[in-house]
């Protein structure tokens, strides 16, 4: 049976090779400096080069790697030179941390085929296509941590979020699916599962008053949350803490599910 270090030491990524997309900005640049924090090289995948250079340099402030690389995720050949590149670099992805998301917000009456499309695309799509080309990888080697960034709203309703909450929801299927096919080669597959955060995606719904005192009014701590709030989670996931957690979402919702 493996001995684990005692105190802090379960939760260290040392020595570990990270890659999380949408991480120019928002949550993703907040998981992508968490992991660094705790010990992890990062590749940093999103379609903003400058961005991406900014999240670079961030991570390596705090003495680690990073390969910025700017990418379209709903583009199989992108991914692919993506994943190549990680490869060449560091030889080997322990970590993926499938982030980058879009939302058209209307009434499904409202909603066109292609806007339909367009959120599905990046929000589940290209989940599946960076799973499936570092997947390989991982199997190669015995070991991986897959993250799906997901949402309260794979699980409850709300009103004009029908693409979103149903790319959400495939995402998490996504996740079960890969968890299962995935755990005899010890790769964990699991889901973090945010409520509304405040970054640049959501600064127009925090402006507004009125869904501004909604959303923290039906929070039962009573607020927003805050982009490095997802830093525990998404490190604890990718760690040997987590060795034993597999098809599962962890809520980061500040007790919203709890109602």
């Amino acid at each position: 049976m493996p001995e684990f270090p005692s105190g802090l030491g379960i939760f260290d990524l040392t020595g570990r090779v990270a890659l999380v997309t949408g991480a120019s900005r928002g949550l993703g640049r907040a998981m992508a400096v968490a992991l660094a924090s705790a010990g992890a090289d990062v590749v940093l995948a999103a379609r903003t080069a400058c961005q991406l250079q900014d999240t670079a340099t961030e991570i390596e402030a705090l003495g680690r790697a990073a390969l910025p690389v700017e990418t379209n995720v709903t583009d199989p050949e992108h991914v692919d030179r993506l994943v190549d590149a990680a490869i060449h670099r560091f030889g080997r992805i322990d970590i993926l941390v499938n982030n980058a998301g879009i939302n058209v917000a209307k009434p499904v009456l409202d909603l066109s085929p292609d806007e339909w499309d367009r959120v599905h695309d990046l929000n589940a799509r290209a989940y599946f296509l960076v799973a499936r080309a570092v997947g390989p990888h991982m199997i190669a080697r015995r070991y991986g941590r897959v993250i799906h960034i997901t949402s309260i709203l794979a699980t409850i309703a709300y009103q004009n979020q029908a693409a979103y909450a149903a790319s959400k929801g495939a995402a998490t299927q996504l996740a079960k699916v890969l968890a299962v096919e995935w755990a005899p080669h010890n790769i964990t597959v699991n889901c973090i599962g945010p409520t509304f955060f405040e970054t640049e995606a959501t600064r127009e719904r925090f402006q507004d008053p009125g869904r501004k005192h909604f959303i923290e009014s039906r929070t039962p701590l009573g607020r927003w949350g805050q982009p490095h709030e997802l830093a525990g989670t998404v490190i604890y996931l990718s760690s040997d803490a987590a060795s034993f957690i597999t098809g599962q979402t962890v809520f980061v919702d500040g007790g919203w599910l709890v109602w």
